[in-house]
């Protein structure tokens, strides 16, 4: 269970940092949000409860990096046990450092006054109910999804498998 945690955790800042490369490579870069858009960003990403939606990452690149270079030399199995501790001492610092960043992020995309603006939405009981019921929507959502593909999927599947058959292919 904790492995798998690990490794999606692994995997989201993969991707993530995946995405950042190919933005920055692909798109001309915004300007740099001002130091209030940022607050604003980080109240807001508070409501909504994804200011440590990246968290895991930092626990994840520390158990990773710590595993391979174990892999390579087990014999400095207390050492690293020991160069953990003070990565670890560092994590508060770290985690400010990554929230700054998942800020910036909405900061770079929104205007102070529109981060205002979904700051005060999201304190409201739409907002908030919003906020309690968008994961399970979401949630309820992708199932409906997917039973449609799958519905469709078999639909188009015996309509190609007849249309085969029509045509003197009865392998199908």
């Amino acid at each position: 269970m904790m492995v798998r945690f690990i490794a999606r955790a692994l995997g989201a800042a993969a991707l993530a940092s995946l995405a950042l490369v190919y933005s920055a490579q692909a798109q001309p870069q915004p300007a740099q949000p001002s130091a209030a858009a940022v607050a604003l960003a980080v109240q807001l990403l508070e409501l909504k409860g994804g200011l440590g939606a990246f968290d895991p990452a930092v626990n994840g690149v520390i158990t990773h990096h710590k595993n391979t270079l174990l892999q390579i030399n087990p014999n400095v199995g207390r050492t690293l046990d020991e160069i953990e501790r003070g990565v670890r001492a560092e994590t508060p610092a770290r985690l400010q450092e990554l929230h700054t960043e998942l800020a910036r992020g909405y900061a770079s995309h929104f205007t102070e006054q529109d981060l205002k603006d979904l700051i005060v939405f999201y304190k409201t009981p739409l907002g908030k109910k919003l906020i309690d019921l968008e994961p399970k929507a979401g949630e309820d959502a992708t199932k409906r999804v997917q039973a449609w593909i799958e519905k469709y999927a078999e639909t188009v599947s015996t309509r190609m498998r007849a249309e085969l058959k029509k045509k003197g292919y009865n392998e199908f």
